[in-house]
């Protein structure tokens, strides 16, 4: 028997994987914003910090 009869048989899997792809797309999109709203000077220092010992 393949996997997806499985899947088939539980209740709320297609709001689960719904549920995980919309957390996915919005951690990306919330990553994506942050990425290109900071400035490049915090990034300078955030890449100085493992050479500051």
């Amino acid at each position: 028997m393949k996997f997806i009869h499985y899947l088939e048989k539980v209740s709320g899997v297609d709001i689960m994987g719904l549920t995980s792809l919309m957390v996915f797309f919005l951690f990306f999109t919330a990553v994506a914003v942050w990425l290109f709203r900071s400035r490049k000077e915090d990034f300078a220092d955030i890449s100085r910090i493992p050479l500051d010992n």
